[in-house]
């Protein structure tokens, strides 16, 4: 068994001192709040996931669905943009920089 990378004998110490710490009256409590925590986290996870699925899927149809101009090919174009006023080295002179 190994969960989130702890196995069963650090899960065991793991739950000895959190029975030590806050006693077994207290101890369901912060189990219940942990997973009700836990079970948010994924729920917010899974949506997003799926969000950014269908927002992926709506920008590939309507890349798809557009008719190319006659003469564009379906190829991408890599343009570098270089800063204002830098020199090839990177470094910008006293007389550029104005």
């Amino acid at each position: 068994m190994n969960i989130f990378g702890v196995g069963l004998p650090e899960m065991l110490v793991i739950l000895v001192v959190a029975l030590l710490i806050f006693g077994p009256k207290k101890l369901p409590e912060i189990g219940q709040s942990v997973a009700k925590t836990l079970k948010s986290f994924k729920k917010a996870s899974e949506e997003f996931e799926a969000e950014f699925k269908r927002e992926a899927e709506q920008i590939e149809n309507s890349i798809q669905s557009k008719p190319l101009a006659s003469g564009e090919t379906k190829t991408e174009k890599k343009v570098e943009v270089e800063p204002q006023g830098a020199s090839e080295n990177g470094v910008v002179s006293a007389s550029e920089q104005g």
